[in-house]
């Protein structure tokens, strides 16, 4: 009878040293930084539409400016209403002992979610079909310590070629 809890480190050395040669021959993430003047938790009131030159020839720049201004209206759509709440919470915040901030950080996870959904979306219509993949990733801001979010492109070929190889042997992570 086969040992059940026997763990062999052989396949899993094997799996760990292709996933490292997929990753170091694919393409490094295109990130489009936020270029607002307002920045609430980390996310940015605009990101910049500008055509990244790493991405000709895998996308059209009219398809990139479209989705980057879907992006834009939804931030302006609902970065306004966190504003006005962040200094509601600020000038409630001593009365309330810091729960005027709970409508803020809520409002603020809410717009992320939707953005989130947003470009789930638009990789779902476009950019699966071209092999790429948007998401919006937290990252260390050039000047502070303060974290920011902004959306990046990776190859999304590396991504499912390591998924059939888990789904292959079986093994499934999400």
């Amino acid at each position: 009878m086969a040992d059940f809890d026997e763990i062999y480190e052989e396949e899993e050395d094997e799996e760990r040293a292709l996933e490292e040669q997929l990753l170091k021959y694919s393409p490094d993430p295109v990130v489009v930084r936020g270029s607002g003047h307002v920045t609430v938790f980390g996310l940015s009131n605009k990101f910049e539409s500008e055509f990244p030159s790493s991405l000709t020839g895998k996308v059209a720049p009219e398809e990139f400016k479209a989705s980057i201004n879907r992006v834009n209206s939804c931030l302006k759509k609902n970065l306004p209403v966190n504003v006005r709440w962040l200094l509601c919470g600020c000038l409630c915040c001593c009365c309330t002992l810091g729960c005027s901030m709970w409508p803020v950080i809520c409002l603020s996870k809410r717009t992320r979610r939707s953005i989130e959904k947003l470009l789930e979306w638009e990789n779902n219509r476009l950019y699966h079909k071209l092999c790429l993949h948007w998401r919006l990733s937290k990252r260390k801001c050039e000047t502070n310590n303060m974290m920011e979010y902004s959306c990046k492109e990776s190859s999304h070929l590396v991504q499912s070629l390591l998924q059939m190889r888990k789904l292959r042997n079986g093994i499934y992570l999400n």
